[in-house]
């Protein structure tokens, strides 16, 4: 099978040859990727771990220019900016001002510059797609209790949904009105060639939700009944990424039509993957899976070996399987590690 096949089939909960792989990984670990292999190329990088992936495909902002500060501060078309944090073993772009944290009333959203499907030139989707038509296509990112959060600040959304349902309702109203647009157009561009959208999330934590299935139920499963059924009607699949135990969600996710759910951080609950595969393996195709807060970053190579073959064993058990980190393989991992994961998989998962 060729990678697009090969992926496609494993998204639509089918078997192929072999279960198909991807990478997610900070820039530290690509770094440390291309001076292991001796290569700046990283599709030469890729095709050495024998990842199969996906394309990614946006529209071109053509809107007003953004800010610029100093100290690599940078600002989206949001208008939330980061800064860059150095830790230990890395540096991440932390978030340091949300936009609409100042609001205490409907009135003071208008005070805001909300961003608009009219800031994007969707004239180039059509040619991107034809470019990379090897591999699946991905595009659409639609995610609204995470961009409630960085408009609001987490701790002030979460307070707001407790506290001023009013203001919440309006705000998630606007976010999602934002992305029904801007998706529904980039879609329409696409002329039917994106292959997967994302309907995604971080509802989960720890060791359970960050809200109650109730407030899931009241702010945001009719905005994500109503974009999924627009997806769905551009005849896309929908991936939805959902970081931590998000477990109690899945029986609405899906009903509501999600396909894909990555990145199924299984520590974090924690969940028994025979069991998910087995009660949700009908409805899903599984992205992710390798653990990456122990195993990969602290394990032996024999302890990923065995971790690839557990994964293999539940989640890849009859198709329907993508095999990938559980987030970002970060700075702290081995490369020994790393290259253990794919060849692992790749020499062990197939059908």
């Amino acid at each position: 099978m060729t990678p697009r096949e090969r992926m496609l089939t494993a998204l639509d909960r089918g078997t192929p040859d072999r279960v198909p792989l991807d990478i997610w990984a900070t820039g530290e670990v690509w770094a440390k990727l291309f001076q292991h292999f001796g290569t700046q190329d990283a599709g030469e990088v890729k095709r050495r771990l024998h990842v199969d992936g996906l394309a990614g495909v946006d529209a071109a902002y053509v809107g007003a220019p953004v800010p610029t500060y100093e100290n690599g501060v940078t600002e989206d078309y949001w208008g939330m900016r980061y800064r860059p944090v150095p830790y230990d073993t890395g540096v991440y772009h932390e978030q340091c001002h949300y936009p609409i944290a100042f609001a205490r009333t409907v009135a003071d959203l208008d005070e805001y510059r909300w961003p608009s499907a009219d800031w994007f030139d969707f004239s180039v989707v059509r040619e991107r797609c034809e470019a990379v038509r090897h591999l699946p296509i991905m595009a659409g990112y639609t995610a609204p209790f995470y961009f409630f959060n960085k408009l609001r600040g987490l701790e002030q959304s979460l307070m707001d949904l407790a506290l001023d349902p009013e203001l919440s309702h309006v705000i998630i109203g606007r976010i999602c009105g934002f992305f029904y647009d801007f998706t529904d157009r980039l879609l329409e561009a696409a002329g039917g060639l994106v292959d997967v959208t994302q309907l995604t999330d971080d509802f989960g934590s720890q060791t359970g939700l960050l809200i109650s299935t109730a407030m899931f139920d009241d702010y945001f499963l009719p905005h994500y009944q109503r974009l999924a059924k627009m997806m769905k009607d551009h005849g896309a699949r929908i991936l939805h990424h959902d970081d931590g135990a998000m477990w109690e969600l899945l029986p609405r996710l899906v009903e509501v039509g999600v396909d894909i759910l990555n990145p199924v951080q299984y520590r974090c609950g924690p969940v028994d993957l025979r069991w998910l595969k087995e009660t949700y393996g009908h409805a899903l195709a599984f992205h992710g899976g390798v653990d990456n807060q122990e195993v990969l970053p602290f394990g032996s190579v024999d302890d990923v070996v065995a971790e690839v073959r557990r994964c293999l064993a539940t989640l890849g058990k009859g198709g329907g399987y993508v095999m990938a980190p559980c987030h970002n393989l970060q700075a702290v991992t081995p490369i020994e590690n790393i290259v253990a994961l794919y060849e692992t998989a790749y020499a062990e998962g197939w059908y």
